[in-house]
């Protein structure tokens, strides 16, 4: 038998496990009413949280798109509260089921004063536990709270998350840079107020691509590798009155942490498979029993992979070893099935165009009745009663022929 699959799903599903409690920030702007809004803009953290992409979701509700149970209601209190602190709800995702998510919104102005359009922040909490989540009611500013709660977040944020975040005008120029991430490149709060990022990066247009984007009104994301960490980066549009560019914002987090553990789960990964090609490998190896003759004994249930696997490396062994007789030794085989039986009349014949023979030996009496029911056309390939047989049969052909290892048996 194959070793069990399980460790590589296990693997697999740490690895997506990862990925989500290392989930960027969803970044959605919306527009129109704003108690109920329609989605005008999807950053590349939200695709990535909620599996839609932003050809799928612009001009659609956001809350019919998004809001899971009491998920509408929370929404609608956003835009009532004004004070920028989040509210946690079950947001949906495309494959239907529902995540936890701290949502703040910020509403943008227009030249009146009046909210015009809307960003959503949303921040991944954790998955659903089959109840519904409360609002947090921990964060949410009370009800006449100051304007500054806000503002307390956002220190409170930069203070203490490995995040830079930067502001800029509309030609590149650093106007706003502050965050606990500029501690690990050597760089303190605002000292590159006034730089222009495109000049910082004028000789590495690959470097500064997201920051073209984002000034040109798209948002962008990338990854890059500075002074031993791993940085994640989302640059986003900031846009005027009438919706034209005018400026971007970036926000660059260290993801060195949650890249690295990605990189162990995937040498774990690779590290169970190379096990189990060993397992597959043991479980049928090919043996030279004689000189030019090889056989291939097949144990357990035998399915198209494993048969694949062993077709290519008989027939790599025929090649190097000239040899002129390859016996599949079924003795050891519990049950065949059509697709099976296939696969081994292909083998036999893919041995035939190498210009050696395939004999098949050992066919159990079940597996004999079952091939029979299936149908399967044993008539142009040589079978015998067990390895022994088959291998007595190449030593007396080889004889016949003349062949160097042919001798007579008795």
């Amino acid at each position: 038998m194959v070793g069990d699959e399980k460790p590589v799903d296990a693997a697999e599903a740490e690895i997506r496990a990862s990925h989500e409690e290392a989930a960027p920030l969803a970044l959605i702007e919306a527009s129109g009413d704003l108690r109920d809004p329609v989605i005008a803009g999807w950053s590349e953290g939200a695709a990535h949280l909620f599996g839609y992409t932003a050809e799928e979701v612009l001009g659609r509700s956001l809350l019919g798109t998004l809001s899971g149970r009491g998920g509408q209601e929370a929404f609608r209190r956003l835009a009532e509260d004004g004070s920028g602190a989040p509210h946690r709800c079950e947001s949906a995702r495309k494959d239907g089921s529902e995540i936890v998510v701290a949502w703040a919104q910020h509403p943008l102005r227009d030249g009146s004063g009046r909210p015009a359009r809307a960003v959503y922040v949303g921040r991944y909490v954790g998955r659903c536990a089959g109840h519904h989540v409360e609002q947090d009611t921990s964060t949410r500013a009370p009800a006449g709270a100051e304007p500054g709660v806000a503002q307390q977040l956002l220190r409170a944020i930069l203070d203490h998350l490995p995040i830079v975040v930067c502001k800029y005008d509309r030609e590149g120029v650093i106007t706003f840079q502050d965050g606990k991430g500029t501690e690990a490149i050597g760089v303190k709060p605002g000292q590159l107020l006034g730089a222009n990022i495109l000049e910082l990066y004028s000789s590495d247009m690959e470097a500064s691509w997201g920051m073209r984007r984002a000034l040109a009104g798209e948002a962008a994301r990338d990854v890059t590798d500075v002074q031993g960490a791993s940085w994640e980066t989302w640059y986003l549009p900031v846009r005027d009155a009438r919706g034209e560019p005018d400026g971007a914002i970036s926000i660059t987090l260290n993801a060195s942490e949650a890249r690295q553990k990605e990189i162990e789960l995937r040498a774990k990964l690779q590290l169970i498979e190379k096990q189990q090609k060993v397992i597959r490998d043991l479980s049928a190896p090919i043996i030279e029993v004689w000189d030019k003759v090889l056989t291939l004994p097949l144990v357990g249930v035998v399915d198209s992979l494993r048969l694949s696997e062993m077709m290519d490396n008989l027939l790599s062994a025929i090649v190097s070893k000239d040899a002129r007789y390859a016996i599949l030794d079924l003795t050891g085989v519990d049950a065949v099935d059509t697709e099976t039986a296939r696969h081994l009349l292909e083998m036999v014949a893919a041995i035939r165009l190498l210009g050696a023979e395939g004999i098949i030996t050992g066919i159990r009496s079940n597996v004999a009745q079952t091939m029979i029911a299936l149908g399967v056309d044993l008539s142009g390939v040589t079978t015998v009663g067990n390895l022994r047989a088959g291998l007595r049969l190449c030593m007396r052909r080889m004889a016949a022929a003349g062949e160097a290892g042919g001798a007579p048996v008795k």
